[in-house]
Order: structure tokens, then sequence, then C-alpha cells
């Protein structure tokens, strides 16, 4: 067959992905801060895009009298401040004061009433109100301090050697917000290029620093050294601290024979160990919490049915100010200018038209998981029904893939608190008989609910859930009873069974 070259013409079809969608579709799965955070870059890149003004006209200009009026009492209270106010209203100069004081100067408020008079120089400082500056006495007391400054305050008492200062620094350096060291000794000692042993005496002295327990290497360590503090590190105690996975395990029968004790020693042991801290670095500032910020409220109606509404906190309002884009073209001198300016525009009114679209979806989306739901926000967990991603997606009109970047990293607030909306979405478990599946995590409530009221003297094991669970419509397998017991974190019926019996034989 020969080879030549010819011309075909073939038809098809391919999904073509602008980088306008690509990001729309990325919109979706921002979070709220997310989201404000990519809204404040837009902000800054495209000129055509403003912020939306909610003020109103009415509010606005109450908020404008007000204005007005604090400023003329701040005017007044500054002219009764005034050295020549001062002197008209307390009869006398100023200069007529002794050579080592310094003049008092009382701040009024808008009241006119005089607050408490503060002295230059008193507080370390030029002068000034509790309410000035970043400096000010209130926001002393609201400061947080941190660990690494809590030790880094006691290392310059305790060590004067400015090389183990250095190092201790280092130490500091690397404990974590948990008061844990997290970078080897060798590792440090290398960098800094002195011995591992220098490394290791200079750490044993940040390990005495306060919180007790700081700067240890593991668990063990970390009580080691509050059980020293407490005078409490008898060879007993050292053998059940080296032994801690049998302490996890609740093999109180083998602590005992590995420590030497009988059951009211061990008993008393470990309840030692539980009184301790593992944690010593958490009750310092570290790092922020981020609070969740619910996007969508759930809102009980008079009528019995429910109210779904979008947070407004968490939806960012942006308009295109034609205003501007109408003069900026006028003074385009070139294309290059005017294809900036049509691209700005095209991409200001892609960004509005995608956070509407967003906020539409998620309304979408959250609605129907409250009808799919709507046992659980009557009644509780005990009624949370089976439900996946196909349900929702073919309810209202959409794919599975957007309900699932919907319900990533969106929370709803209702009256039994705040949900992940993935929260909502929870495999089936069958019923016996011909009965209505079960919510897998219906049925972990459930489980968990036995466990908390089991009786010490009827602890339960996984086959005895099993039986009462079908005993109340839920056909279970065993594995499945001990891997949801799992993720509960609940020990076994032997473990717990051990732990009520320490716990009995502690409290007489």
């Amino acid at each position: 067959m020969a080879m030549m070259p010819r011309m075909e013409l073939r038809q098809g079809q391919s999904l073509v992905m602008t980088p306008q969608l690509l990001q729309a579709i990325k919109l979706l799965q921002l979070s709220h801060l997310e989201l404000q955070n990519f809204v404040e870059g837009e902000l800054e890149r495209n000129p055509l895009l403003e912020r939306e003004d909610t003020s109103e006209g009415p509010l606005q200009a109450s908020a404008e009298s007000a204005h007005a009026a604090d400023q003329e009492s701040y005017d007044r209270a500054e002219s009764l401040n005034s050295q020549e106010g001062m002197e008209t209203r307390l009869g006398t100069g100023l200069d007529n004061v002794f050579q080592s004081e310094q003049p008092t100067v009382a701040r009024l408020d808008s009241s006119g009433a005089d607050s408490l008079p503060i002295i230059g120089g008193a507080y370390g400082g030029s002068g000034g109100s509790f309410e000035e500056g970043p400096d000010g006495f209130e926001s002393g007391l609201a400061a947080d301090i941190s660990l690494h400054d809590h030790l880094s305050t006691q290392l310059d008492l305790a060590i004067h050697d400015p090389a183990e200062r250095l190092i201790g620094r280092h130490l500091i350096d690397a404990v974590d917000d948990s008061g844990y060291l997290g970078e080897p000794l060798p590792e440090i000692a290398e960098r800094l290029g002195v011995p591992v042993a220098r490394v290791e005496g200079v750490l044993h002295i940040v390990q005495s620093f306060d919180p007790s327990g700081v700067a240890a290497r593991d668990v063990a360590e970390c009580l080691s050294i509050q059980l020293r503090d407490r005078d409490r590190f008898d060879p007993a105690m050292q053998t059940l601290v080296a032994n801690l996975h049998l302490v996890a395990k609740r093999d109180f029968a083998a602590l005992k024979r590995l420590c030497g004790v009988d059951d009211e020693d061990i008993a008393d042991m470990v309840a030692e160990i539980r009184r301790l801290d593992p944690k010593p670095g958490r009750g310092f500032g570290g790092s922020t919490a981020e609070t969740v910020v619910p996007d969508v409220f759930i809102r009980a109606a008079p009528d019995g049915s429910w109210l779904v509404d979008l947070n407004p906190d968490t939806l960012p309002r942006v308009l295109v100010n034609q205003t501007y884009h109408a003069r900026v073209s006028k003074a385009a001198r070139n294309d290059e200018e005017k294809a900036f300016i049509a691209e700005c525009l095209q991409t200001a009114n892609w960004l509005t038209r995608s956070l509407e679209q967003r906020a539409r979806t998620i309304l979408k989306v959250a609605s129907e998981i409250v009808r799919q739901q709507d046992g659980f926000f009557a009644h509780g967990v005990e009624h949370l029904r089976p439900l996946n991603l196909k349900t929702v997606a073919d309810a209202i009109g959409m794919h599975e893939s957007t309900v699932s970047r919907v319900t990533s990293n969106k929370y709803l607030i209702c009256s039994r608190g705040v949900f992940e909306m993935k929260y909502f979405f929870s495999a089936a478990i069958a019923a016996t008989g011909y009965g209505e599946a079960h919510s897998a995590e219906a049925v972990r409530f459930r489980i968990r609910q036995m466990i908390e009221d089991e009786a010490p003297a009827d602890v339960l094991s996984d086959d005895a859930i099993v039986a009462r669970l079908k005993e109340g419509g839920i056909d279970i397998a065993r594995r499945t009873v001990a891997k949801y017991r799992e993720s509960l974190r609940i020990p076994s019926s032997m473990e717990r069974r051990r732990e009520k019996v320490a716990m009995a034989m502690g409290s007489r």
C-alpha cells in the first residue's frame, strides 16, 4: 500500500474547558476564608471591581450625626485639656508647680466627666489613657504569652554562658505548641558544631523549666519529668511509665506482675498517671484556632417546615463599576489598553456571575439535604437516614461531582449545633426483614449509647451489641460493629472490664 499525504475531514465532539469555567468550578469547593482571600486578590488586580456598599441612607445620616456629636465633645474636651483652658478652669498657671513634679492631666470622656489621671512615665511609658495605642494597658492584659517567650525568659535567668544559651535558644525553637522537642539532638548538635553530650546537658536544664514536662522527646519522658517534680518516680512507677502500651490496653494483670504491686497500688499508680498533663505546652498561646463560620442557617418555621438561609457574612459582595469602565474606555489610547480594559470587564462580569451561581448552588444543595434528613433536624442523630451524593444530585438536577465540591468545607448551623455538610452523607446498613435501611452514623451513635449505658458488672461484648442491634431491627455483622467501635476510639469489652474493675478498686 502506497503511503502518501492526503487531506480528510472528520467530525467529532470534545469538551473544552475555558480558564473561566475551571475557576468557576474551583470556586464551588473553596471554603469561606479561601473565597474571601480569592476575592481580595481579584479586587486588587481588577480596577473595575469594587465592594458593594451595604450602608443605607438613614443609617449613614445617623452615623454622620453621631460622629459630628462625638467630634464636638472631643473638641470641647481638648479645649478644656489645653493649657489655656486648664489655667482658666484652675485659676492658676501650669508653671506654678514644683520642679520635681510632672503635670497631671485629667483625660475627659465625651460626657465631660474626669477620668483617673495618668502620670507620664508611671508605667514605663510616656503617659496616656488605658485605651491608647498598641502598647496600652488594656492590650497588655489581652496579649497571650507564647510558650517560646515563657521558656526564653527562664533561659536568660538559668544560663549565663553565651554558648550554652545559644544551644538553649535552638532547643526552645525546636519545641512545638504541645511542648515536645520536635528535632533529634544529633541534628541540633551537628548544625551547631558541638558535641551531643553538651546539647543534652542544656536540654536537661530546659526540661527543668515551667511548665513541668516541657521539651520532652516522647510521652514517657514527659510523664517521667512530671513525676520527678512530684517526687513520685520510684522504681515501680518507672516500670509503669516504661510500659505505657499496657496502660493503654488496660492490661492491669501484666502491670501488677511487672511492677510487683497489688491491685490497690496499681490503681493508685494509674490514677496518678492520668492526673499528669501529656501536652504541657497547650496552656500557652500558640497558633490561633480558626473558628468555623457556618455557610447556611437552618431554622424551624412556625408551620413545622424548615427555613434554609445563606449566611450573608460568607458571601463576598462585589460589583462592576460601569461608570468607571465607560470613563477609562474613552481615555484608552491604543489597542493594548483597550484589550486590557476589555479583559478586566470580562473577568469582573464572570466573577460576579460565578459568585451568584455559587450561592444559588449551595442553597439548593443545602435545601435538599434538609429535605432528605428532616428526621435528624426534628428528632436527632438516631433518625439520620442513609444518603449518598447521587441521591442529592438526581433530586436537584446536578452532577455528583458538583454536589461533592459544594459540600466540601461547607458548614450549616441548626438547633443541634454546627455540622459539615458531608456529615449527612453516610452508608446504608440493612434492616432486618423488610424495614427501611439505617444510616451508618445513626448506628455508630447507638453503639456509643449502649456502651455508655452499660453496667460495670455487665460489659457488652461485640456479639452482645450485635444481638441488641438486631433486636432493634438493624442487620449488622460483628466485624462491622468492631470497626465502628474502633472508629469511635472505644476499647474492647475486655479492656473496658479491666478499667471498670480498677476504678472500682481505686474508689474503695
